[in-house]
């Protein structure tokens, strides 16, 4: 974890290519966004425009990496449902180099992460695996879903916009935009922390 900032969550969300029923012949699903946003589980939530000892307070970053597919492209279906164009993840980095950034920018391997479900991490798994890159995050993941299901009581395990009105919280931006998402997610974190939910490190799902 941050030694200068120790309570500090990366919270991701990714978007990937898809398609209505099948994928063409020789196409797989693969990350075209990944939204992150930063979040200091010591204060209320806020925007902070620095990172400042005393002026940190809840969501305090957010970052978007729009990453270029080598496998697949952007179907009609993927463009309605994320907002996203062939001609703009055309614009975005390789997927290896969207890994490096994650490490070397936003210390993926050494701040705990989180996202809302378990479909990022096994998607980063995958593509990782598929195409020999070094995986970007620490051990360290929680499954989101998780803690804020019992936090609030409910029978089974909401997608991220029900969760959104089970809290009250309103939908920021675009649902299905991953760095909308993240924020969103990031909020939703910060209801299960408010409720005393959200899980210490040491218990944290690996």
């Amino acid at each position: 974890m941050d030694t200068d900032f120790p309570d500090l969550l990366n919270v991701i969300d990714i978007e990937a290519t898809c398609w209505d029923g099948q994928p063409p012949p020789g196409a797989v699903s693969e990350i075209i966004e990944i939204g992150l946003t930063v979040l200091d589980l010591r204060a209320p939530d806020g925007v902070s425009p620095a990172r400042t000892g005393s002026g940190a307070r809840g969501r305090v970053a957010r970052h978007r990496i729009l990453v270029r597919p080598a496998r697949s492209t952007v179907s009609a279906f993927c463009t309605e449902l994320t907002g996203l164009t062939q001609a703009e993840v055309d614009t975005g980095v390789s997927f290896a180099e969207a890994c490096r950034l994650l490490a070397s920018e936003h210390r993926a391997g050494i701040r705990p992460w989180a996202s809302w479900g378990d479909y990022d991490r096994n998607q980063f798994v995958r593509q990782c695996r598929a195409t020999g890159t070094r995986y970007p995050f620490g051990h360290r993941h929680t499954n989101a879903k998780l803690p804020f299901t019992a936090a609030h009581g409910l029978r089974k395990r909401p997608g991220m916009a029900e969760a959104l009105r089970v809290a009250g919280l309103p939908l920021e931006g675009r649902h299905h935009s991953g760095a909308d998402d993240a924020w969103n997610i990031a909020a939703l974190i910060l209801d299960t922390a408010a409720r005393g939910a959200w899980p210490t490190e040491d218990r944290q799902d690996t």
